[in-house]
């Protein structure tokens, strides 16, 4: 089996590599202050959106990739991007991202993403711990990584200098151990309500 044949899927998303063809689709999400408000990158210049998805096509080609950026698709149409990446081999930690557009806020599509992340973080990469940081205000992606399993482990001052500012980041993490227990319980929970 080919490693695109275990990249995610969710009930309603699929997940992909990039290509050339995304880049309008991305930049209509990238380039939105209000998506990239809480964000260390954008709003994005077209030039900034063509060279992150060329940067992003292209990365399906290395060898002993350690960076998967998908494009999270929803009935044929690029609606977010969302990534996962292997941050130490040796002690098997990775970390995740996600963005999506506006329009598709509310609808829980990050949280099915988060999701799928996971189980392909897990699964298929191997990892022991995945972390995320937000910035203390996005009161949606902390929802987000607290439905996903995540735990609080702190606050990072001074975390980073985003837009000539210096500013704080939550971190959140999971363990292995903890999402396959999660996971264990909520099959429990749905064969317990397919039973007569």
């Amino acid at each position: 089996m080919s490693l695109s044949e275990s990249y995610p899927r969710g009930p309603r998303l699929s997940f992909r590599d990039f290509t050339a063809g995304d880049i309008s689709a991305v930049h209509e999400f990238a380039a939105d202050p209000e998506v990239t408000r809480w964000s260390t990158w954008g709003p994005n210049t077209l030039e900034q959106t063509t060279s992150f998805v060329t940067d992003a096509a292209h990365a399906h080609l290395e060898e002993g990739r350690s960076t998967f950026s998908f494009a999270a698709v929803l009935e044929g149409k690029v609606i977010g991007s969302v990534a996962i990446w292997i941050t130490d081999p040796d002690d098997r930690n990775g970390e995740l991202g996600y963005s999506f557009h506006r329009s598709y806020w509310g609808n829980g599509y990050a949280t099915e993403a988060t999701s799928q992340l996971l189980k392909f973080g897990f699964d298929t990469l191997k990892l022991e711990r995945i972390s995320a940081t937000c910035h203390p205000g996005n009161i949606g992606s902390i929802r987000v990584l607290e439905k996903a399993g995540f735990t609080l482990e702190g606050r990072l001052r001074s975390h980073r200098l985003v837009r000539g500012a210096r500013r704080d980041s939550l971190l959140y993490s999971i363990l292995r151990e903890e999402h396959d227990s999660a996971s264990a319980d909520a099959r429990a929970g749905q064969e317990n309500e397919e039973s007569p």
